[in-house]
């Protein structure tokens, strides 16, 4: 009976979550049909609003004959980078703020600083300090990412039950096997949440950096694509632009961050048993 019962609650977890995906997909089909009537009715003019299906032979011919496979490719690496350097960095401050005032004070004032403070509003000063090259870029992905980050995270440390803290310090656990043990675990959905959101902004950070300051690289990422295409009037370009930051977000969210809540939170976190 154990077994049974262990079988099915590892099992409707991801039952839950396929159906949400199929609800998701037939959201997605119903949009591309709603797409479809208002460009074959000539709701709004082709020139401005092409079909599903040009779209997608500009997607093809652009990744087959042009640079956007090597643009996504790039676009990922830095964002990526970005993030990983993000999260690096907002654990050590969201953990030194647990254990000493005078660094929690610092922390509060850096985030309300630099949580508002858009991305492109440091692009100019940024790529006077470090130039126009990667590193420039990696800065201001590593500043949209690194806030909602810091702040998801010291939420979750606030959420941890004084118990929890209580058991950990007759066990007599170390500071660090504290933190790590206890802390981390339990705030990991929230470090999570705020992964979600610094990948979007991360995005935004990219593709406005480059559709105001050019091309960074050797041949820019997607952002470089979607200006290239505004400047020659391409409107299937632009959509099909659009439509790989569409879909590798979703890709993302689907597959990525679903399989780390799998993998994670429901072993570690201790609300989730």
């Amino acid at each position: 009976m154990l077994k049974r019962e262990t079988g099915k609650n590892k099992a409707a977890p991801m039952k839950k979550e396929k159906e949400g995906f199929l609800i998701q997909l037939n959201w997605v089909l119903f949009l591309l049909g709603l797409w479809q009537i208002a460009h074959t009715l000539e709701w709004v003019s082709p020139l401005l609003l092409p079909g599903p299906a040009q779209v997608l032979e500009t997607l093809g011919d652009s990744l087959v004959r042009g640079d956007l496979a090597y643009q996504i490719g790039y676009s990922l690496t830095i964002i990526i980078t970005g993030i990983l350097a993000a999260t690096a960095l907002g654990i050590l401050m969201a953990l030194a703020s647990q254990h000493s005032k005078i660094l929690e004070g610092l922390v509060k004032v850096l985030s309300v600083m630099g949580h508002p403070l858009p991305a492109l509003a440091l692009l100019p000063l940024i790529i006077i300090w470090f130039g126009t090259g990667d590193l420039s870029i990696l800065v201001i992905i590593i500043h949209s990412a690194l806030w909602p980050i810091l702040i998801n995270l010291r939420a979750g440390f606030q959420e941890v039950p004084a118990i929890y803290l209580d058991v950990g310090k007759n066990l007599e656990l170390s500071p660090i096997s504290i933190a790590m043990e206890i802390k981390m675990k339990f705030a990991l959905p929230y470090l999570l949440s705020g992964i979600r959101i610094a990948f979007a902004r991360s995005w935004r950070a990219l593709i406005g950096a480059e559709m105001v300051f050019g091309a960074i690289g050797l041949k820019g990422g997607i952002g470089w694509y979607i200006f290239k295409q505004r400047t020659f009037m391409n409107t299937p370009g632009l959509f099909a632009g659009i439509l790989v930051v569409i879909l590798l977000g979703f890709m993302m969210e689907t597959l990525l961050f679903n399989w780390i809540e799998r993998k994670t939170i429901g072993k570690w976190n201790p609300k989730k048993g």
